[in-house]
């Protein structure tokens, strides 16, 4: 049941006393009235590193082909998967990793079966576990951003004060990396992964002590630079102009967004989740629970469509250790094998996925609670999860996991378990086609997003959005 105004600033916070946003009120006043068409829609994207098989998040009960060995437990010549299948989900038990979102089952779909060979493998896919492509081509075996990934494209179609927000953690507590997210070829878009930084980042402007103090020396210096761009470049001719030209038009963007961070104040003041201890500790796990803070108080502020969240992702990221959750080794080592304290490595990646959906319960929870249209914001809201290393801590690719969280109003089916035909077999699909889909749903209807593997047989790989998921 959807509680009124008053009820929702009384009641919702981010369990550290903090009052979460009844956000924008007026607009969800306005949005009551919109057509279907017109309601938002908004995507976050929660990457985990260091892989996912299949079974962490498949029921126990649904038996699935064994895949031909002739090639590593994979074959290039075909493999006994060769059935669409699509089951409810509902009547079926989900796996421990999963058990945190139990109670919204009906919301969720898993989907087995497509595959990543345009990516490259190992550890990580990098850039390519978003983008469809293979992402160390260019530069041996770093990561390297061939083209836009599409956390970015349904942010930049969508639009918004950040177009896309990128947050996450990693081994050694850095301010911000580029793992994962690109604007485009040769262009990485950040990862924020210290939890203080990124609150000044996106809630300076109401925030007090340093993050304020940041956000008004940001402002005056774009203000500044802003400035003496547009002086010099009356000055100067030919293609030195243009260079200037092209840095007036970037800060002329970024004095923008402060501007309108200003504009927004009493909305972020509502929204900014209190910065407590856990923003600024050590431990992992504690700094991935302030990043989801931070990531539902964007959407529910409104300054963005698109949230990524990276938990060890990317070359050479994916080393993490969750310290915070009793485990003392490494996710690499657990990749490998390796248990501690009498648990196998299986049971150790259970009680890290599993950690990982609790914050992804808690974000589902705070976004319910917010009325949006004749629903929700979670109604509108598209929640993916992955690995950036595909099937397995040294993935091939052969089979990419997901974990999709569709809103009722996205367009996407929920409540279902689907599988795709196996590599090479006829109906076969790829990450490129559900990347493609989650762009129709946003309004952007491009004929193919990414690549495809071209070693697929025609009757393998199509291009355009996956029907059998749309509503």
């Amino acid at each position: 049941m959807n509680m009124n105004r008053r009820e929702l600033l009384k009641s919702a916070s981010f369990g550290t006393g903090s009052v979460l946003l009844a956000p924008v009120l007026s607009q969800i006043q306005a949005q009551a009235a919109a057509s279907d068409s017109q309601r938002p829609i908004r995507f976050v994207f929660v990457v985990e590193g260091n892989g996912l098989p299949w079974k962490q998040i498949t029921p126990d009960d649904i038996k699935r082909g064994r895949m031909n060995t002739a090639s590593g437990g994979h074959s290039l010549n075909g493999n006994e998967r060769r059935e669409f299948v699509d089951l409810d989900l509902m009547q079926r038990t989900i796996p421990e990793s999963l058990e945190p979102i139990k109670k919204s089952q009906e919301q969720v779909t898993i989907l087995n079966g497509l595959s990543g060979r345009m990516c490259s493998n190992g550890h990580s896919n990098d850039f390519g576990a978003l983008g469809a492509y293979n992402a160390r081509g260019d530069v041996g075996s770093s990561g390297f951003p061939k083209a836009e990934t599409i956390d970015v494209a349904v942010g930049r179609h969508l639009g918004g004060i950040f177009p896309r927000v990128g947050l996450g953690i990693v081994k050694n507590a850095a301010n911000v990396v580029y793992n994962c997210s690109a604007y485009s070829r040769g262009k990485a878009a950040p990862t924020t992964c210290d939890p203080l930084v990124a609150y000044g980042n996106l809630f300076g402007s109401v925030a007090e002590g340093a993050a304020k103090h940041d956000f008004l020396l940001r402002t005056n210096l774009l203000d500044y630079l802003h400035g003496e761009t547009k002086r010099l470049s009356a000055q100067v001719a030919g293609a030195e102009r243009h260079k200037l030209d092209a840095h007036l038009s970037a800060y002329e963007a970024m004095s923008n967004r402060q501007s309108r961070l200003n504009e927004i104040e009493s909305t972020l003041r509502e929204a900014a989740p209190v910065a407590n201890d856990k923003f600024s500790s050590k431990v992992e796990s504690d700094r991935l629970d302030a990043q989801f803070d931070i990531a539902t108080a964007a959407l529910l502020g409104g300054l963005t469509s698109s949230v990524t969240l990276a938990s060890g992702v990317g070359n050479p990221y994916f080393g993490i250790t969750f310290t915070g959750l009793g485990i003392n080794q490494g996710k690499h080592n657990i990749g490998h094998g390796k248990g501690e304290n009498g648990k196998s490595a299986s049971e150790l990646m259970t009680i890290i996925r599993r950690f990982h959906f609790e914050l992804i319960a808690r974000m589902m929870d705070k976004l319910n609670e917010v009325p949006e249209g004749d629903g929700t914001m979670l109604d509108n809201t598209v929640i993916l999860y992955l690995s950036d290393a595909a099937e397995s801590h040294h993935s091939r690719c052969w089979e990419w996991p997901f974990v999709l969280i569709p809103g009722k109003n996205t367009g996407l089916k929920a409540g279902r378990y689907i599988e795709y035909p196996g590599w090479g077999a006829d109906g076969h699909r790829e990450i490129c086609n559900l990347y493609t889909t989650l762009l129709h749903i946003a309004g952007d209807k491009r004929k193919q997003f990414g690549d495809h593997d071209l070693r697929l047989p025609p009757t393998a790989r199509a291009d355009g959005p996956l029907p059998e998921l749309m509503v």
